[in-house]
């Protein structure tokens, strides 16, 4: 399975939040599954990083890319087919950052790991970060 972290789920990774679930960590830690970060989440770490909403203990662009070669994570790029198919999306999510994760994944045929349930509304695979 290919996956895609939301921002929360990649945050609640780093922390070692509890409100990650069992099934979600395990499918994380499969070594048969590839899992992505988009640099729109990149993006919106480092933009709450600066409004002092999100603290990891450093800056974002020390640890992330340190984590992100630790975990074995792999870089997802926006691209101009991401853009572009942003809109044609329903206008379910306001957030510009899901949008982008939701056209991703659609995109690159990948599983969107998340909490937030108003993204079923896009028809894309979902595992719940939560479960």
């Amino acid at each position: 399975m290919n996956l895609l972290l939301d921002t929360h789920t990649l945050v609640w990774w780093l922390v070692a939040n509890r409100r990650l679930g069992r099934r979600a960590r395990s499918a994380i830690v499969d070594p048969d599954n590839e899992v992505w970060v988009s640099a729109a989440t990149v993006w919106e770490i480092a933009i709450k990083a600066s409004l002092e909403r999100l603290d990891l203990g450093e800056p974002p662009e020390t640890c992330l890319p340190r984590e992100l070669r630790r975990h074995e994570f792999r870089e997802l790029p926006i691209t101009p087919t991401h853009a572009y198919g942003v809109r044609t999306l329903p206008w379910i999510h306001k957030d510009p950052f899901d949008r982008m994760l939701v056209s991703q994944a659609r995109a690159e045929g990948l599983t969107l790991v998340t909490s937030d349930r108003l993204m079923a509304g896009y028809g894309v695979e979902l595992l719940a970060a939560d479960a």
